[in-house]
């Protein structure tokens, strides 16, 4: 698996997402070395910000929506930002068995929970982490995403003040 090809493409989704004026997350899903599904951060500009319309929730509906028969043990989900507790947990429902992300979201991120201290249905999914691909590509679309003044979505967060730093 290349994972570097694939997080590319996931960094055109986000930088499709930034181009929008949002949160610059993407997503992709992947099987068999084949993209299936796509999703970039939607409800983060403007006055009334979402947190619904997460890049990997748009990606598993749009998979969901191709109705393809898949083995999920070889189902691949790659996002620009480490997902949340949401997105993680849609991810374990949905049967992805891979998660492979390319910046760390020290204030929201979900994959370093201890899911066997959760019940049945969380602890005894397996699911594989690998983090860091392409960080600093993903890392300096956050940065110029908190650098611009007309961005308010997280402005002022941890997250903002962590990423800035670097």
């Amino acid at each position: 698996m290349d994972y570097e090809h694939f997080m590319g493409k996931v960094l055109e989704q986000a930088r499709k997402a930034l181009s929008a004026g949002e949160f610059p997350v993407g997503s992709v899903i992947v099987y068999q070395d084949r993209i299936l599904a796509t999703g970039s951060r939607k409800g983060t500009s403007g006055d009334f910000p979402n947190e619904i319309d997460h890049a990997e929730i748009i990606a598993l509906k749009q998979l969901i929506n191709l109705k393809v028969n898949t083995d999920n043990n070889k189902v691949i989900l790659f996002t620009t930002l480490e997902p949340c507790m949401m997105c993680l947990g849609a991810m374990i429902l949905s049967g992805i068995s891979e998660i492979v992300y390319a910046y760390e979201d020290v204030m929201g991120g979900g994959t370093n929970c201890d899911l066997t201290k959760l019940s049945p249905l969380y602890k005894d999914c397996r699911i594989s982490i690998v983090p860091n691909i392409l960080r600093k590509e993903s890392l300096e679309l956050f940065k110029a995403f908190f650098k611009n003044p007309k961005n308010s979505y997280w402005r002022g967060s941890l997250l903002a003040g962590y990423t800035l730093s670097q």
